[in-house]
């Protein structure tokens, strides 16, 4: 059965504006629910967060996809922020975006790669561990 994503709520998941597609944080959901919950700390096994990671990371493609064409594919991440639900002394932000980045070069090679951010917050909906954004060039 394939993974559907849906909003909890009044938004879309992408907007499409031109050759641009921006998505809302996207969770690493499959069928709705969460593969993993809580919050991160130094203590926190990162390896655990791979595939997490990943499932955010393909869920936020399959948004933008359902947003384009047949005959159109993603040409670049023009900026990817993950937002990671961190207890105030963790410091491996950007150990959790690169799980995004290397999944994406392995899945559409270095081109697709832009800027990134790596943002600690307090707390994400329904005590996600992350929640992940992108906007994307279309051709």
């Amino acid at each position: 059965m394939e993974n559907k994503v849906t909003p909890n709520g009044n938004y879309k998941l992408a907007t499409r504006d031109a050759d641009k597609v921006y998505t809302s944080g996207i969770t690493p959901k499959i069928n709705g629910q969460l593969v993993k919950t809580g919050k991160l700390d130094n203590q926190t096994d990162l390896s655990e967060y791979e595939s997490v990671t990943q499932q955010a990371i393909k869920n936020a493609i399959q948004v933008i996809d359902q947003e384009i064409s047949g005959t159109e594919a993603i040409d670049r991440i023009i900026m990817m922020t993950v937002y990671v639900n961190a207890s105030v002394d963790f410091e491996s932000h950007s150990k959790i975006a690169d799980f995004a980045s290397d999944y994406l070069v392995d899945q559409f090679g270095e081109t697709i790669i832009g800027s990134r951010a790596a943002v600690g917050v307090s707390s994400l909906p329904d005590n996600a561990p992350l929640e992940i954004s992108l906007i994307a060039n279309i051709k």
